[in-house]
């Protein structure tokens, strides 16, 4: 616990890092579950993966070049503020009833690509913030806040869609996300190393996927990991698993008459989540 202790940035960091990751987790429940009730189809939550990792992947590399060239918190305050427009347009279009799913994937993808933009820009940050023999203990504490936020949000999350619906779920995210974007302003200017004085950025060194696949070591590890993320992780197939397994048990009860913004009624029969 001594980097929360001896230094106020890491510290700051630290509960802005937690804050976005704990809604994060939050919104993509909230995004499954609801792409679940707009298609009914494991298509529709498995293009759902689709719309986070295609993302993910072109615009980390991007990011990777634009924490070699920029000031490192700069580029991390804009992605965040990304990120919580992106979680400001998903409880927005919660709460207008919307029922085109494209509409849901353009904003997760959005959001995915703005954390994907400042994702490697962040991994440094405790590097830079900490000194030399606490640098280990601050990997430790934001790989402990990370496991948190998977255990705790997908519940906070199933607890928040039942009480309130998904745009109270959004509406977390998106609070989460305005801490986050507050921590990241209070922390001091991270220039790349080997930044110029006067314009504060340098040419990036070359290299990217070429040191990648000649070294063995690496592309093994990332064939592997890849290959478990995409092969052994059926998180798509979660809300067709639920209905099947918890179908048979709903009372008739459960579905009831609710007014709709049209003026009329309309049933409500909230699926198992």
């Amino acid at each position: 616990m001594r980097p929360l202790r001896s230094s106020r940035s890491f510290r700051t960091l630290w509960i802005g890092t937690s804050a976005s990751q704990l809604g994060g987790q939050m919104a993509n429940v909230a995004v499954l579950a609801q792409v679940w009730d707009l298609t009914r189809s494991p298509v529709g939550t498995g293009v759902l993966g689709l719309a986070t990792g295609l993302p993910m992947v072109l615009f980390g590399l991007l990011g990777g070049t634009l924490a070699d060239t920029f000031d490192r918190r700069a580029v991390v305050r804009a992605s965040t503020a990304g990120q919580l427009l992106a979680a400001a347009g998903l409880c927005a279009q919660a709460l207008a009833d919307n029922r085109n799913v494209l509409l849901l994937l353009a904003l997760v993808a959005a959001g995915t690509s703005c954390s994907a933009l400042g994702a490697p820009a962040r991994r440094t940050f405790p590097v830079r913030l900490l000194a030399g023999d606490q640098v280990a203990a601050g990997l430790a504490l934001t790989n402990v806040s990370f496991q948190a936020a998977m255990l705790a949000g997908p519940a906070l999350a199933g607890l928040i869609i039942a009480r309130w619906d998904f745009p109270a779920a959004y509406a977390a995210q998106a609070v989460a996300m305005a801490v986050s974007v507050l921590t990241v302003i209070r922390l001091p200017a991270m220039r790349p190393e080997g930044a110029d004085t006067a314009g504060g950025k340098r040419r990036p060194e070359r290299g990217g996927w070429r040191i990648v696949l000649r070294r063995p070591t690496l592309w093994g590890s990332m064939a592997t990991d890849l290959s478990a993320t995409l092969l052994a992780m059926p998180i798509a197939l979660f809300p067709l698993v639920n209905e099947i397994r918890f179908e048979e048990t709903r009372r008739p009860s459960a579905c009831s008459s609710r007014p709709s913004r049209s003026g009329g009624s309309r049933p409500a029969c909230s699926p198992a989540r």
